[in-house]
């Protein structure tokens, strides 16, 4: 009996499907009003599940970057930050973006609202839900970068701002029907809007900050091994698999719907290409350093992937699959050249987010026109230049008055204990076999001892 309900049920719903079917021609069938908006709106919940997930990509990711001593403020920083980018972008956020007026420059300061309508074509709070995550996407480019020096609670400030106003306002000049889309510009998943706002953010960060103590030489070079060396690469690569995942969700929902066959093979697409492009970074982060020195360098790949990612999301639908994969390998290799350039004017960025996210988001984003006959090469510069110049000179004046006010960077005692003990209280193993063997002599061991008690 059990067994027939479920065949019956079954039943039921596939008549209900097929009775939901209108036909169009012999080429395509499209589902009706009711049945699309179902759809469209399942598929920005579950798109928006996996950008979600990237929170944990980027967690996991950090976390690894970084010196054993530092993981905890990481997970801190990154639950905290979705958080705060949640709240941030239901208070002002959402329509700071979307309450734009056409071809305008911003939207209100008001909190978003429910107003779901059948010819929408999907409801409200499931688009409120997938460019939530987008924003908090942008949020935490910032954190890996300023990574063991910046202050917990003013990065906190920062992510809030961030989230709440400058996100949506260059968000809007483009997905907000405001002037950028007024003047052609096309980014299609955000390699600028997103990327380059959050590696642009990062950079200015990473100015005013400077670099961790000892991080560089007398003479620049920087210094690989402990204290530096990153506390686990395992976890690391779990990390990019995870944003690499991720990243379906993030340009195959950019397509925002699946209510046609036209959409369904536009989104199969997007997915082919995306992943190419991956596949594209990886290998040419591979190769370049292992002709340069030899080696072949795994943090560099992992990094490769995450810039053959940025490059395509800004057209990942027009490219073919051999295009998609050179735009993704010049997306690897602009991350292996970025962060000699970043090491050459000694400038820290712990976890090589400005040239995966900033540099390849550039070139993702000029790149568009040479597979996209819609977009011209004079809108693309146009756009890059006004979001990464506006995004850079907030970010700065922001961080330049917190750190004339309330101070950004911890002490150097801090340093010298690490993130963990200075801002969270917690200690990790090898430390405390560290302190079982401290002696009077030790001047960190002793700063940790006092800091315990």
């Amino acid at each position: 009996m059990t067994k027939l309900k479920k065949i019956i049920s079954t039943f039921s719903l596939g008549l209900v499907f097929l009775l939901g079917l209108t036909s169009v021609g012999s080429a395509e069938t499209t589902v009706s009003a009711e049945v699309g908006f179902v759809f469209n709106t399942l598929f920005f919940l579950i798109c928006g599940f996996l950008v979600m997930f990237m929170a944990a990509g980027f967690t996991m990711l950090e976390s690894g970057m970084v010196t054993s001593k530092s993981v905890s403020v990481i997970c801190a920083k990154n639950i905290g930050l979705f958080a705060i980018s949640g709240i941030m972008f239901w208070l002002v956020g959402y329509n700071l973006a979307y309450g734009i007026p056409e071809g305008g420059f911003i939207g209100t300061f008001t909190p978003w609202s429910d107003a779901s309508a059948l010819d929408t074509g999907y409801s409200d709070g499931s688009d409120w839900y997938f460019q939530m995550v987008f924003c908090a996407t942008t949020v935490s480019i910032v954190s890996g970068t300023m990574a063991e020096r910046v202050k917990l609670w003013p990065f906190f400030l920062f992510a809030a701002i961030l989230a709440g106003i400058i996100y949506p306002i260059v968000m809007g000049w483009q997905w907000g029907g405001g002037w950028l889309a007024a003047a052609g510009f096309s980014d299609f998943a955000g390699s600028t809007l997103v990327h380059s706002t959050g590696g642009s953010a990062a950079l200015a960060g990473a100015l005013l900050l400077g670099s961790r103590t000892g991080r560089f030489d007398a003479k620049g070079t920087p210094k690989a091994l402990q204290p530096f060396a990153a506390s686990s690469v395992p976890l690391v690569t779990l990390g990019v698999f995870v944003l690499w995942l991720g990243w379906f969700g993030f340009n195959g929902g950019s397509q925002l719907a699946l209510g046609t066959f036209t959409d369904a093979v536009a989104i199969s697409t997007i997915f082919i290409n995306t992943n190419l492009a991956a596949c594209g970074g990886v290998m040419v982060a591979a190769i370049v350093p292992r002709l340069l020195s030899g080696k072949t360098d795994v943090i560099m790949m992992l990094n490769g992937a995450i810039g053959g990612l940025v490059a395509i999301t800004a057209e990942p639908l027009a490219p073919s699959p051999l295009a998609a994969i050179l735009i993704g390998g010049v997306g690897g290799l602009i991350v292996v050249l970025g962060t000699k350039l970043l090491f050459a004017f000694k400038i820290d960025d712990v976890v090589g987010a400005i040239p995966a996210h900033l540099f390849a988001g550039i070139w993702g984003t000029l790149a568009v026109p040479l597979t996209n006959a819609d977009a011209s090469f004079s809108a693309q510069l146009v756009g890059v230049l006004a979001v990464n110049i506006f995004v850079f000179i907030v970010a700065y004046i922001i961080w330049a008055i917190m750190k004339n006010t309330m101070g950004i960077r911890l002490s150097k005692e801090a340093e010298k204990l690490g993130t963990d003990v200075a801002e969270t209280g917690v200690i990790d193993v090898f430390y405390t076999i560290l302190l079982a063997h401290a002696t009077r002599h030790d001047v960190v061991c002793r700063l940790m001892l006092e800091k315990k008690k």
